[in-house]
């Protein structure tokens, strides 16, 4: 890969993922950058796509299994992505430490 292919490749990984999620797109967009498991999420369904359009291509004996492989492959990333979104937006609420003194 050229240098100059790795910003519009890094782009197209993220415009995959957020045509899959338009209504949290700036989500997407964070945890993309922020979150290296959500970012590796992103890649593969960016290459899983990819896969299931090509298996197109195949011979007719091996199209419809590689179609089959990777469009489950394809549900199975948006499902985890669309749980990490959700996971996201959990707010933990913690109370502060008891600083009162004990009674005896």
């Amino acid at each position: 890969m050229t240098p100059g292919n790795s910003n519009s490749t890094h782009l197209s990984i993220l415009e995959t993922a957020e045509t899959h999620f338009p209504d949290q797109k700036r989500l997407v967009q964070r945890l993309f950058y922020v979150n290296e498991a959500f970012h590796s999420m992103c890649e593969d369904l960016a290459a899983a796509e990819e896969a299931l359009a090509h298996a197109e291509h195949l011979p007719d004996g091996l199209r419809e299994a590689r179609r089959q492989e990777y469009a489950a492959l394809v549900d199975a990333l948006l499902l985890e992505m669309r749980e990490a979104l959700a996971q996201s937006k959990i707010v933990m609420l913690r109370r502060p430490p008891n600083t009162r003194p004990n009674s005896p």
